[in-house]
C-alpha cells in the first residue's frame, strides 16, 4: 500500500526541517521543530529526533545550546536547492506555522514580568512592555498572595498592549477635552 502525504523517507524529513529552520528567526528546540514540521500525518517525533543529530553532524544545523538548534549557511544553501520537492500544501502550512512562531517569540521578547516575595508575605509583580526603541511602560503591582501574583503576571503577558493602550487613553483623555 502506498503511503499518503509528503513524508516518505528520512530525506523528506530533513528537507522539511531545513525549510522550517530557514524561515525561523529564532533558535528552536527539537519539540518546536517537530511542531512546526508536523504538517503531514506521516511525520513522527522520532523521525525528527533521528534527523536533527544527523543534520548537526553534516553541518546543516548547529546546536546553539543544549536544547536549541538553528540552520547553518550550508543548510540554508542546500535547503534552498531542494525545497521545491516539498508538496505545496505542506510548504504553505509550515510557512504559516513558522510565521506564527516568529510573531509569538518576537512579542514575548517585548513583555517581561517578575515576581518578588516581600518580607510581609505579599508579592510585588514587576511588569514591563518594550518595543524596538526601548521601554514603553513599567508597572509594579502588589498582590496579597502568590496565586494572585502569578495570575497578574500571566494576564499581563496576554494583555500588555491593551493595558498600555487603555492607560494612555485614560491619561490623555482629559488633555483631549482641554484642547477643545
Amino acid at each position: 500500500m502506498q503511503r499518503l502525504g509528503f513524508i516518505h523517507d528520512m530525506m523528506d524529513v530533513k528537507v522539511l526541517i531545513l525549510f522550517v529552520a530557514a524561515r525561523s528567526s529564532y533558535p528552536m528546540t527539537m519539540q518546536e521543530i517537530y511542531e512546526l514540521c508536523y504538517q503531514d500525518d506521516c511525520l513522527s517525533y522520532f523521525d525528527v529526533c533521528t534527523a536533527i543529530p544527523q543534520m548537526v553532524e553534516t553541518g546543516h544545523l548547529k546546536a546553539v545550546d543544549a536544547e536549541r538548534y538553528e540552520i547553518t549557511e550550508k543548510g540554508r544553501n542546500d535547503g534552498a536547492l531542494i525545497e521545491d520537492s516539498i508538496a505545496f500544501s505542506v510548504k504553505q502550512r509550515a510557512e504559516n506555522a513558522v510565521a506564527r512562531f516568529n510573531r509569538q517569540l518576537r512579542r514575548s521578547s517585548f513583555i517581561k514580568t517578575k515576581l518578588i516575595e516581600r518580607e510581609n508575605g505579599d508579592y510585588c509583580v514587576l511588569m514591563s512592555l518594550d518595543d524596538e526603541a526601548g521601554n514603553l511602560m513599567k508597572l509594579e503591582l502588589t498582590a496579597p498572595n502568590q496565586r494572585q501574583a502569578v495570575r497578574l503576571s500571566r494576564l499581563f503577558e496576554k494583555k500588555a498592549e491593551m493595558v498600555y493602550n487603555l492607560t494612555m487613553a485614560e491619561l490623555l483623555e482629559d488633555e483631549d477635552i482641554a484642547d477643545q
